[in-house]
């Protein structure tokens, strides 16, 4: 399976100012290292070359990262420039062609420090029927996610985004593998959110793979701070 990935990292990371103010939300060190560089690194882990990156807020320091990363790693990025943030499935719509010549495509909220094993989920999306693979963590917070039901098979049987009264703890992970068809059926959507817009949409469709793994949304000093104390331990060899 040929397989491509778009790492969706054009926000403006408010919640993180001042921080954000001058450094771009996929930037933000943790460890001492931008969080870029841990899912270039698990791209490349998993054979995944081909990798478009979409960009908005303070673009120029994304621009001379993928410079440096393109000439070092054995990857190859592409930045795509919005200059209105379009939504991560904007982004898809505005790359509808992206998936010509790929049977697959990985999405990634670039905002997220994950220890998930890429290849394992494109070799679990394979092995099934479904046009879309969501990976899921459990969350302690289930009212504060996108929360998924999976009958026996383990497809998503109903999504919804915070629920008040949740049915499981298996939250979205913001990272996702989707068939070329499929991708291209999204960017004809001309939605703005995958979690609002698409994902209720794929209910039925979509398979749920859970993982045991760490997996925390950088978005809160909070968050940050736990993910520098968490980090080293997670990734031992990179830090």
């Amino acid at each position: 399976m040929s397989v491509k990935a778009i790492l969706l990292a054009g926000g403006l990371g408010t919640r993180l100012r001042p921080l954000t103010n001058t450094v771009p939300k996929c930037l933000i060190p943790v460890g001492g290292r931008p969080m870029l560089d841990y899912w270039c690194d698990a791209l490349e882990a998993a054979g995944i070359s081909e990798v478009l990156l979409n960009t908005h807020h303070l673009p120029d320091p994304v621009r001379a990262y993928i410079r440096t990363a393109n000439a070092t790693r054995s990857l190859t990025l592409t930045e795509t420039y919005e200059p209105e943030l379009l939504g991560s499935a904007g982004t898809v719509t505005a790359n509808r062609g992206w998936m010509d010549g790929a049977e697959a495509c990985v999405v990634i909220y670039a905002d997220n420090l994950s220890t998930l094993d890429l290849s394992a989920m494109v070799t679990f999306h394979r092995g099934h029927l479904l046009p879309m693979t969501m990976a899921l963590f459990h969350t302690p917070y289930p009212s504060q996610c996108g929360i998924a039901t999976l009958d026996a098979a383990g497809r998503i049987t109903e999504f919804i985004e915070k629920p008040e009264q949740p049915k499981s703890d298996l939250a979205n992970a913001g990272i996702y593998v989707v068939d070329a068809d499929a991708w291209r059926e999204i960017a004809d959507m001309r939605v703005f959110d995958f979690g609002h817009d698409v994902l209720p949409e794929f209910v039925g469709r979509m398979q749920g793979y859970a993982f045991e793994g760490y997996h925390r949304d950088i978005g809160t000093p909070a968050a940050l701070e736990q993910a520098e104390k968490d980090v080293a331990g997670l990734f031992p060899e990179r830090s």
